[in-house]
């Protein structure tokens, strides 16, 4: 049961049947699973000393998947976040391999499938103030490439949407109502539509109106006329926010992402007096608590809700220990 051939085709099976067939789980769902068990048995050959074809399934104990872990971290630098969607690959396929298995080699699943998740902060997120996005998105050049960046950056400020969202638009997906509002697949496949500034409906209308491309086509492809990968997206935005701080000091130096640019939106329609129910709808969440994380109130509104709080009149008295206390905590 424990032999490389066997953990050669559980394998197998766990990704072409399992996720693929029974669980039906999304493409981006699978190339994350794949890309933690490329890393893992890159890992492991050195770990346990053995060659990539003679990997069993009893080299994925304890001890083994937290040194990979480690390794994720000291060696290759990710992030808590990053480490614990690795675990959660690894606990789905472990979870999958314990069917069948002898009592003996499930104890040691089960030690293995025991790791806990790391706790991280949740530091506050960033967000652009209006001008600092105007620069942005004036910044792009005239160029093919910069007509693309562009759009790109104005749909992402428009709808709020994630990274992954933004380049899996097709075509169809704005012609539908004539380039005023854009269907976007978010995570677990579900679909919303976002409406579209007039100006965004401008600039889709300008980008397709010299050529004749097939509607399930991407909206904003690379050259070779594939998607955009988010390492691309990011690279394109770090370039035209460099551009951007030029005439804009407060840019300098500053770490913009995509999910940056989603912050913004968020922010920005808190600012407009959009409720967050709304804003929860607008950004494709289930929970609003996960609404919550993105519209931080920024201090000017920190500040206008102070003014509503009268400040407490009466004069406190500075609290007086008696003597025996204070020995006491003299003596600590």
């Amino acid at each position: 049961m424990n032999s490389p051939q066997h953990f050669a085709q559980l394998l197998q099976r766990f990704f072409g049947d399992h996720l693929a067939n029974q669980r039906d789980v999304s493409p981006l769902t699978i190339s994350a699973y794949r890309d933690t068990f490329r890393l893992l048995l890159m890992f492991l050959p050195r770990q346990v000393g053995k060659r990539l074809e003679n990997l069993s399934l009893d080299d994925l104990d304890a001890p083994n998947l937290l040194a990979f872990l480690r390794h994720l971290v000291q060696e290759r630098g990710n992030s808590v976040r990053t480490v614990n969607c690795r675990l959660a690959a690894l606990r789905s396929f472990l979870r999958y391999a314990a069917t069948g298995l002898e009592p003996d080699a499930l104890a040691q699943l089960q030690r293995a499938m025991a790791i806990p998740f790391k706790r991280f902060s949740r530091p506050l997120l960033g967000y652009l103030t209006k001008p600092e996005i105007t620069a942005v998105l004036g910044a792009c050049g005239g160029s093919w490439t910069g007509r693309r960046d562009r759009l790109l950056f104005q749909i992402l400020y428009n709808t709020g949407a994630r990274v992954s969202e933004a380049i899996g638009i097709r075509i169809d997906d704005v012609q539908t109502q004539e380039c005023k509002a854009v269907r976007l697949l978010g995570k677990g496949r579900k679909q919303r539509v976002v409406p579209l500034w007039p100006q965004t409906t401008q600039l889709i209308r300008a980008w397709l109106k010299n050529s004749r491309p097939d509607p399930h086509q991407p909206l904003l492809p690379n050259r070779f006329g594939q998607p955009l990968s988010r390492t691309a997206v990011q690279q394109r935005l770090s370039l035209t926010v460099a551009a951007a701080a030029t005439s804009c000091p407060s840019l300098q130096d500053r770490r913009v992402s995509p999910h940056t640019i989603r912050h913004t939106t968020a922010m920005h329609l808190l600012q407009a007096g959009v409720t967050p129910a709304t804003i929860a709808l607008w950004l494709g969440h289930e929970n609003l608590a996960t609404t919550h994380q993105y519209i931080e109130a920024d201090l000017a509104m920190k500040e206008a809700a102070l003014r509503h709080l009268d400040s407490p009149k009466q004069k406190q008295r500075r609290y007086k220990p008696p003597a025996d206390l204070l020995m006491f905590l003299n003596s600590l």
